[in-house]
C-alpha cells in the first residue's frame, strides 16, 4: 500500500547468456599440458592478448593479437582451434574443454564487498517515505512468517535511498532541535534575568510551532485558498499540495524558533521597564501598566512580523531550481509568524497574571504578619 505501481522497476539480475569453457583437467594432463597453458592459448586466440604498444605523440595504443572474427564467432569453430602441446603436436580445443551456454548477470555490481541488485520504486501522494517503508517492511515480514516469501541463505535486503537519508537526518534533528530550544531559552534568561518572564516569552515558540503545523495541514486541504484572483488560482500560485515532514520542513521550523520570540521580547522588555518606572501598588495600577505597555508595543511588533511574512511571499510563489527545497522551509516560518501575532496578547496577559499573583501573595503575607503582631 502506498507504492506507485507504475514506478516499480527491478533490475534483471540474470538473463544474459554466457559462453562457458569448462576445462577437462584429466584430459589436459594426459597431453602434458597445464591449466595455465590452455587458458593462455584460449586468451590469445579468443579474447586477445596485448603484445606491444604503439606511441603516437602523447597517445598510447595497445596492439592486441587474436584470431579473426570468422574463426571464433561460433562454438564449433572455437572447438576447432588448435592447441599446441609440449611434444609439438596440436590438439583441437574441443577435446580439452566442454563448451556450453549459461545464464549469468546482466552486470556485476557490488557494495561493501557483496553482490547487489536494485529494485526501484516511488511513493503515491499522501504517503511519507518513512510510513511507506515501514508498511513495506511489515508486509515482507508477514509474508516471511507465512512461508510465502523465502529469503535464501546468504541473501539479505534493506531499504536505502531517500528513506535512509531521512532516517539519518531525523536522528540528527532529534538532537539539534532540543539543543536549539534550550539555547533560545538560555538567551532569553540572560536578557530578562527571570525564569518566569523567559517562559512567558518562550511561549511564543510553541504558538509559532502550532502555526507552522496548521499551515502544513491547510496546504493539504483542497478547499484552502481554492479561488481565482485576477484570473490566477491561488492554490496554483502558491503551489499548494500535501507536505511531508521532510528535513527541509524541520529546518524551516528551526529558523522559525529563532524569530518566534521577537514579538514577545519586544512586549516583555517594555512591560519590565514600565513596572520599574511606575511601580504599581494596586491591581488596577498593575492592569493599567500592562495595558499601556502592550499598546505601546503593538506597532513595533506588527512591523517586525510583517517584514518576516512579506519576505517569505516570494519564496512561497517561487518556481524553478531550488524551489522544491525552499518552499517546504518557508511554509512553517510563514504559518508560525502569522499565528505568532497573538503573542502580543498572550505575553501581556501572562505577565499581568504573574504580577497580580505576586501582589496578592505579598498582600496576604503582610496581612498575616500584621495579624501575628497584633495578637
Amino acid at each position: 500500500k502506498g507504492v506507485k505501481s507504475s514506478a516499480v522497476f527491478a533490475e534483471r539480475i540474470v538473463g544474459k547468456p554466457y559462453l562457458i569453457l569448462d576445462l577437462k583437467r584429466d584430459i589436459i594432463s594426459k597431453y602434458g599440458l597445464s591449466v595455465v597453458n590452455v587458458q593462455t592459448q584460449i586468451q590469445t586466440a579468443i579474447g586477445g592478448m596485448v603484445m606491444t604498444y604503439t606511441v603516437e605523440g602523447r597517445e598510447r595504443y595497445g596492439i592486441r593479437l587474436r584470431y579473426p572474427i570468422e574463426l571464433r564467432n561460433d562454438p564449433e569453430k572455437i572447438k576447432a582451434i588448435a592447441v599446441s602441446t609440449p611434444n609439438g603436436t596440436h590438439v583441437p580445443l574441443g577435446d580439452l574443454v566442454d563448451i556450453k551456454y549459461e545464464q549469468g548477470p546482466q552486470a556485476i555490481k557490488s557494495e561493501d564487498g557483496f553482490l547487489v541488485g536494485y529494485v526501484l520504486f516511488d511513493k503515491e501522494e499522501g504517503f511519507s517515505e518513512i510510513e511507506l517503508i515501514k508498511g513495506a517492511q511489515k508486509y515482507f515480514n508477514s509474508k516471511i512468517e507465512e512461508g510465502k516469501l523465502k529469503v535464501p541463505t546468504g541473501v539479505t535486503y534493506k531499504f536505502a535511498g531517500n528513506y535512509e537519508q531521512q532516517v539519518r537526518a531525523n536522528k540528527r534533528l532529534a538532537i539539534v532541535i532540543p539543543i536549539s530550544l534550550f539555547l533560545i531559552f538560555l538567551i532569553l534568561y540572560f536578557q530578562f534575568k527571570s525564569i518566569i518572564t523567559s517562559l512567558f516569552v518562550f511561549s511564543g515558540v510553541f504558538v509559532a510551532f502550532s502555526g507552522g503545523f496548521i499551515l502544513i495541514w491547510l496546504y493539504g486541504q483542497d478547499w484552502f485558498m481554492n479561488f481565482d484572483l485576477f484570473g490566477t488560482n491561488m492554490r496554483e500560485l502558491f503551489q499548494m499540495q500535501s507536505i511531508d515532514l521532510s528535513v527541509a520542513v524541520w529546518v524551516g521550523f528551526l529558523a522559525l524558533f529563532g524569530i518566534a520570540t521577537d514579538d514577545g521580547v519586544l512586549v516583555a522588555t517594555f512591560l519590565k521597564d514600565s513596572f520599574k518606572k511606575n511601580k504599581p501598588n494596586s491591581i488596577e495600577e498593575i492592569k493599567d501598566a500592562v495595558v499601556i505597555g502592550g499598546l505601546r508595543r503593538v506597532k513595533p511588533a506588527m512591523m517586525t512580523t510583517a517584514t518576516t511574512i512579506l519576505a517569505l511571499l516570494p519564496i512561497l510563489t517561487s518556481t524553478g531550481k531550488g524551489s522544491d527545497i525552499m518552499l517546504p522551509m518557508a511554509i512553517p516560518s510563514f504559518g508560525g509568524m502569522v499565528l505568532n501575532i497573538i503573542t502580543m496578547f498572550t505575553v501581556p496577559v501572562l505577565y499581568f497574571v504573574w504580577q497580580e499573583t505576586r501582589f496578592k501573595w505579598a498582600l496576604y503575607k503582610s496581612q498575616k504578619e500584621s495579624n501575628k503582631n497584633n495578637s
